[in-house]
């Protein structure tokens, strides 16, 4: 499944409608979410035929839209002020999915209602679910440079709304910061605002996904690319570790190697991550000396063999 989502901020601005059709073009998105289009609802349809997709949705605000490609069939599960709701089944695999595009009121208080959205849309727990958009508030002070110190206030409502919900961030590649308020000097602000989050089910069913901030080019917001295709999902096979690894001498080397992820996220997507890359070299290790054993086996079999016949 490859898929934008981006505040485009006005789909009448030539640079960045046209950079959204070219990366359709390269990409073939399943999907494409768009805040603050900025348009008239009645030109959707004109746009999605721009765009080359074969559906194309608007929430009541018409602050979202969203194209789907014509291998999806389409239910509409919540359509309000803040976000829209999706449930996408392929139709040749049949799997369903959730998706929530989001643009979040800038006013704390009016956020409430998005929040309170969320917690109801959580209560389907066994359906893969993604949550994506520009949420107009930060994690933490790591996601803001310059302007005011960031309080707890601020973020409180926020993360609460996440862990309730069990969703979790995918990280990213790419600059932290999806938003510049367009000054230069001391007035610069930069934060993150834009992201993307899944529950459990959603990363067990799309282990490869990947988020990437691409550059702000024809709006002060970055486009999210979520890359994962459907042919890539892999039957989970379980995984045991042999205790005899730890006393290889190279062990703590393939470790070491792997104890570094390349694109930043919250603490347990980091350590699942580089437990995958632990995981993943560990098999390969043990995959190499099969090889090399089976290729030595049958001299071995035939050496075994020349010497019981010599001692008889």
């Amino acid at each position: 499944m490859d898929a934008i989502i981006w505040n485009i901020r006005s789909v009448n601005t030539q640079q960045a409608f046209e950079r959204l059709v070219t990366m359709h073009r390269q990409h073939n998105f399943d999907f494409i979410g768009l805040m603050e289009p900025k348009h008239d609802g009645s030109k959707l349809d004109l746009y999605r035929r721009q765009i080359g997709l074969s559906q194309a949705f608007s929430n009541i605000s018409n602050k979202v839209w969203a194209f789907v490609d014509v291998l999806y069939d389409v239910t509409i599960l919540y359509d309000m002020d803040q976000q829209l709701m999706l449930q996408m089944t392929h139709t040749e695999t049949h799997i369903v999915q959730n998706v929530t595009l989001v643009y979040a009121k800038c006013d704390a208080i009016e956020r409430i209602e998005l929040w309170d959205s969320l917690y109801a849309m959580a209560a389907d727990k066994d359906i893969p679910w993604l949550v994506g958009g520009d949420f107009n508030v930060i994690w933490d002070e790591e996601e803001k440079f310059g302007g005011l110190p960031v309080t707890l206030n601020e973020v409180a409502d926020f993360r609460h709304c996440m862990n309730t919900c069990n969703i979790f961030d995918l990280g990213f590649k790419g600059s932290i910061y999806t938003w510049w308020n367009g000054r230069a000097e001391e007035d610069f602000i930069f934060k993150r605002l834009d992201r993307c989050m899944t529950n459990i089910e959603f990363q067990q069913m799309f282990p490869g996904i990947e988020v990437t901030h691409l550059p702000k080019i024809g709006s002060d917001h970055c486009p999210m690319l979520l890359k994962c295709d459907l042919e890539t999902i892999v039957i989970k096979k379980s995984f045991r570790f042999l205790n005899f690894w730890t006393k290889h001498p190279t062990f703590k080397d393939v470790v070491n190697a792997n104890w570094n992820a390349d694109f930043e996220a919250n603490h347990f997507t980091l350590f699942n991550h580089k437990l995958k890359k632990c995981k993943k070299d560990c098999h390969s290790g043990v995959s190499r000396h099969m090889e090399i054993f089976s290729r030595r086996y049958p001299v071995w079999k035939r050496s075994s063999r020349f010497m019981r016949l010599n001692l008889k």
